[in-house]
């Protein structure tokens, strides 16, 4: 598959393993009932995964206050409790992680390769001119498709 096209009806496609990621935004259901009809169809468990963003460097090094603070690691790993649970309750393994990352896009496409997921769902916002978009957190599921080498379902947020 060609990076940043169309991907493939979900009825269509055998996977052995999902990713269903978020790169802080909360995960629809929109999001979890296409995760669970690629899993379903080739019985492949769904691993959850949500960036808790690193705000960046200071002078060019790390500083411990552009981190994610206490509350927003706890905020996400609500999310992928709650995303994990729902999946369960739909019959579908699953499992879950909260990564640190500046560049959420790089960390997302690389877990996916990690954990040889044959595609990867995610929540996102309408698509915007690309030049916009670049400079846009928002957009990050967009960057992710055009990155990935693995089909890439985005799910409009409500």
């Amino acid at each position: 598959m060609t990076a940043g096209a169309e991907p493939p009806d979900p009825d269509t496609l055998d996977v052995e393993a999902v990713l269903l990621a978020s790169e802080q935004r909360p995960i629809s259901p929109e999001a979890i009932a296409i995760a669970t009809r690629l899993a379903e169809r080739s019985g492949a468990p769904v691993h959850v995964l949500t960036n808790a963003r690193i705000w960046g460097t200071s002078f060019g090094f790390p500083n411990p206050g552009l981190y994610p603070s206490k509350g927003e690691w706890d905020k996400q790993r609500a999310i992928v409790d709650e995303t994990v649970r729902a999946l369960e309750r739909a019959g579908v393994e699953a499992d879950g992680h909260v990564i640190g990352a500046r560049n959420a896009t790089k960390r997302i496409v690389r877990e996916a390769r990690r954990l040889r997921c044959d595609a990867i769902v995610m929540t996102a916002d309408e698509s915007r001119n690309r030049f916009v978009g670049n400079f846009m957190w928002s957009q990050e599921p967009q960057r992710v498709r055009r990155r990935a080498d693995v089909p890439v379902y985005l799910v409009t947020a409500p």
